[in-house]
């Protein structure tokens, strides 16, 4: 993963595991081998499991700990009313910066088509 993936990514993981969150309840590992089925391959799991305990200490999920068929319980985190909320604001934010994002893109690559002709 290049640079400026890594940075863009710094800014939007937090959305992005609300999301896998808001579809179905799941552990840190499950977590990170849903981002590796969408394409997200370079994302560490300690990346994950950091990101799960700022999220979990802002209140956004809550935390229940299940059994484990090895080690100790996992840590199951499912989307709370605050998370689904922060979910919310998040798409409208991303779906206003993707069509500004989108715009300019279109005039960087046509600008011939500035000044309204």
């Amino acid at each position: 993963m290049g640079k400026q993936m890594t940075e863009m990514l710094k800014g939007t993981l937090e959305g992005i595991v609300l999301a896998i969150l808001a579809v179905e309840p799941a552990y840190g590992y499950d977590i990170t081998a849903r981002l590796r089925e969408q394409g997200f391959t370079d994302i560490a799991e300690g990346t994950v499991y950091a990101l799960l305990l700022r999220i979990e200490k802002r209140g956004l999920v809550d935390v229940e700990k299940m059994p484990s068929e090895k080690g100790p319980p996992r840590k199951v985190y499912a989307l709370n009313a605050q998370g689904s909320e922060y979910l919310r604001e998040f798409w409208g934010t991303w779906s206003f910066l993707a069509a500004r994002i989108e715009q300019l893109q279109q005039h960087a690559e046509n600008p011939q088509n500035e000044g309204g002709e």
